[in-house]
């Protein structure tokens, strides 16, 4: 099996990210934890191919990053790429957030995942996005989940994302349709990996 370093020191990412790919010929194994990667991209996808290129080159292998987070219409797309360091903890994160939307009728909202795999050189292989469409609620809703999951309604399922089950939220999640679309261009690759 190929190794591919998940550029990240979060290990509930990179179970995930095992989960999604669970079938495909790759070892996937956290970063370094002595590498930082800086992310200064204005996008998700510069993020995503800044942290996998970075950990590509400077390790001399495979590797993958995501760079996601929260979209809200009324807020011109806030907190966007800040989505983590919007507060210090997901109580207070979403805390902000609900304060901030106080007597806002619009709550049109989409989490975006982005993507990106690297060859040891460090160029970029292929990336992909994935989009999951919702709204705002007024109060938090659900246990599981983590982040803003319990205020993101999703209105297909009628559900926040607090309240799907971790298999429901892998199929119809901005990070299960970012790996929905890179699914094929991995399997394009594996000629690549001899």
């Amino acid at each position: 099996m190929t190794p591919l370093i998940v550029a990240t020191q979060n290990p509930g990412k990179l179970k995930e990210m095992q989960q999604h790919l669970a079938d495909l010929p790759w070892q996937l194994q956290l970063m370094p934890p002595e590498l930082d990667i800086e992310e200064t991209g204005s996008t998700f996808s510069e993020n995503a191919i800044l942290k996998a290129t970075q950990v590509a080159q400077h390790l001399g292998q495979w590797a993958i990053a995501d760079d996601s987070g929260l979209e809200v219409m009324a807020l011109d797309g806030a907190p966007g790429l800040y989505s983590a360091r919007y507060g210090t903890t997901d109580t207070e994160r979403i805390q902000r957030l609900l304060s901030e939307l106080q007597g806002i009728t619009n709550r049109r909202a989409q989490f975006v995942c982005v993507i990106a795999l690297a060859r040891p050189d460090g160029r970029v292989a292929c990336q992909a996005q994935g989009i999951c469409v919702g709204e705002i609620l007024l109060a938090p809703q659900g246990q599981g989940g983590f982040g803003y999951d319990p205020i993101f309604y999703v209105p297909s399922q009628h559900k926040t994302f607090a309240e799907l089950s971790a298999e429901s939220k892998r199929q119809i999640s901005h990070r299960g349709e970012a790996f929905k679309l890179l699914r094929p261009q991995l399997l394009a690759l594996q000629t690549e990996l001899g």
